[in-house]
């Protein structure tokens, strides 16, 4: 009798146990969805510290927005007219004007959409100060998987630079005429046996960038690599910077800022997103060596670092839900929460890096997660915890959690995801475990007494 009065208490003990643990799952996942942020309405969007200038910031996936900040902090523009937002870039010649690349994705069947979902790509400009937008160019196509424009340059006043997705290609077309002048097709330089799946999401092309050569820089992010193009004979193959699938140098990487040598360079500045971190390489000796990176144990799937004109890096931490400026020590002095960025521009800075300096002329500190405090990076309590997370499950489970996800979900709702499943299917395991012998089942394997 009192065997069976131990069994029980001991069964009984485990389940409060578990009810516990779900609970404590419940209210974690119950105040992050009523207390999280959200920039859905321009009410919504956080304050941001003081800046000199007006910062600018797209954001893509579940929040599609552009959002400007002026320089007391307040949000000076706002724009959600679009699915999504990636690449922004000052428009040369005007002070408060951008140019960027949006996604719409069409739900209905139309002349524009046989099946849907489908997708419609767009080019525009916006005055900020007085909210008028200019559509440059638009494309529709049929598919809405991988079918996106992430960036387009200006090469003259009629003229586009564009990273084409669905079609791996990077293309300069006419927008008065919409002939394509010049295109090259990444299929035609590297075996479709690699990179992503193909043809859904083969190459991924998140970034262009047209320098003052004439060459074009292109960010093959299922390729792990960075290529230099001449637009007359193709890729230039000692430039190449990372190769497939050396996690090593860069994995799966967004938004390369090209510095020149007038700056320090030939140097690239680039968010490394699957490693969690942002880095820079400086060509040396007719190859890359990696000069600067910087990390801390929030930063999960960076989507753009840009060198600013007085030394500072400017980030968008996507996964990680803010935007960041790094100062030339390391320490972050100017953060911002925001739900989904991809992109940010400081206006007055010029586009992107242009700006900026190598961080080998300035001397720059690199700094990794293994070497920030807490308090130095102005992590949250809770986030030892959630970074179990980064340490144990991949980066790509974990980044496509958080990107289809609710908006409120970060590493520690994840985790508490995890662990309320992982608790709740061990309670079922050990639930029918000790009804098994009521149940008149034995298990296929047993020991004779």
């Amino acid at each position: 009798m009192s065997r069976l009065r131990a069994t029980v208490a001991t069964r009984t003990r485990i389940r409060i146990g578990v009810v516990i643990v779900l609970a404590l799952v419940a209210l974690t996942l119950g105040h992050a969805a009523f207390t999280g942020l959200s920039t859905q309405t321009e009410a919504d969007v956080p304050d941001a510290p003081p800046t000199d200038n007006v910062t600018v910031v797209t954001e893509s996936a579940r929040a599609g927005t552009l959002i400007a900040y002026a320089p007391n902090g307040s949000v000076y523009y706002y724009n959600d007219s679009h699915t999504k937002y990636f690449d922004v870039d000052p428009v040369a010649g005007t002070s408060m004007t951008v140019g960027y690349t949006a996604t719409d994705t069409i739900h209905s069947s139309g002349p524009t959409c046989s099946d849907p979902p489908c997708t419609r790509n767009v080019v525009e400009r916006a005055n900020l100060s007085t909210g008028e937008v200019t559509e440059l160019y638009a494309r529709y196509d049929d598919s809405e998987l991988a079918a996106e424009w992430h960036d387009a340059e200006r090469v003259d006043e009629n003229h586009l630079l564009i990273a084409d997705i669905i079609d791996d290609q990077v293309f300069i077309v006419d927008t008065e005429t919409g002939i394509v002048e010049w295109l090259w097709d990444a299929q035609a330089a590297y075996p479709v046996t690699g990179g992503g799946p193909y043809p859904r999401d083969w190459a991924h092309i998140n970034d262009i960038e047209l320098l003052d050569d004439g060459r074009v820089m292109v960010s093959l992010r299922n390729q792990d690599q960075v290529v230099f193009l001449d637009r007359e004979t193709g890729v230039i193959e000692e430039w190449t910077l990372g190769s497939e699938d050396d996690y090593e140098t860069l994995f799966e990487q967004h938004n390369p800022d090209y510095i020149p040598e007038i700056r320090g360079g030939p140097a690239v500045v680039v968010a490394d997103s699957e490693n969690g971190r942002v880095q820079e390489f400086q060509r040396v000796d007719g190859g890359w060596e990696r000069t600067w990176q910087w990390s801390d144990e929030r930063m999960q799937w960076p989507r753009d670092a840009d060198r600013l004109p007085n030394g500072n890096t400017l980030v968008a931490d996507t996964h990680g839900k803010r935007i960041i400026e790094i100062d030339a020590t390391g320490d972050i002095v100017w953060d911002v929460p925001m739900t989904h960025p991809y992109d940010v521009e400081r206006l007055g800075t010029g586009p992107e890096s242009a700006g900026g300096e190598s961080a080998r002329s300035l001397g720059l500190e690199s700094r990794t997660a293994e070497t920030t405090t807490t308090d130095e990076a102005g992590i949250e309590p809770l986030a030892p915890l959630a970074a179990v997370v980064h340490a144990v499950i991949p980066s790509r489970v974990v980044n496509a959690a958080l990107y289809v996800g609710p908006t409120w979900m970060g590493r520690l709702e994840f985790l508490a995801v995890a662990i309320g499943l992982v608790t709740g299917v061990g309670w079922l395991a050990v639930e029918l475990r000790w009804r098994l012998p009521t149940l008149g089942v034995r298990w296929p394997v047993y020991r004779e007494e």
